[in-house]
């Protein structure tokens, strides 16, 4: 996106403006509703443990079917995608009141510092859980540098 600004003849007049850039300051601020209802787009927190020869990832995906988790792993890159679908709503007798839906994609992408040997992967989904199980490609080893 452009940045446009508009010309004033009178700044080139001007040698010292303090407050040129005072709009700039505010546009990093976005403000969101608080309302007691309100419900966040959800997220992939994720928590990544390394041993010798495997790599653990335990991903919060919570109110997600198992069918719409998708894991891809590619050399050090990993990426965990899910689909998330909500739909809320709320009757009085046979009358709906409010009815909320969200329809939505939500992803995760991270790099290991060695390569994760595809067939040996596991994944496994408990209580809103993801479990990764990515054991090291065998054959890379870091080696130790002298410089002379």
């Amino acid at each position: 996106m452009a940045n446009i600004t508009r010309f004033n003849p009178f700044n080139e007049l001007a040698r010292i403006d303090p407050f040129a850039d005072v709009g700039d300051f505010f546009n990093g601020f976005t403000l969101r509703p608080i309302l007691c209802d309100f419900e966040v787009e959800p997220q992939i927190k994720l928590e990544v443990s390394e041993e010798d020869k495997a790599y653990r990832v335990k991903a919060e995906i919570p109110g997600v079917k198992k069918e719409d988790i998708h894991v891809t792993v590619d050399g050090r890159q990993i990426s965990i995608s899910a689909e998330v679908k909500k739909e809320k709503e709320e009757k009085e007798g046979e009358k709906v009141i409010r009815s909320e839906r969200y329809y939505g994609k939500v992803s995760r992408g991270f790099s290991l510092e060695q390569k994760v040997d595809e067939s040996g992967t596991q994944a496994k989904y408990t209580d809103g859980v993801l479990e990764l199980t990515l054991p090291k490609k065998s054959g890379t080893v870091s080696r130790k540098i002298t410089v002379t």
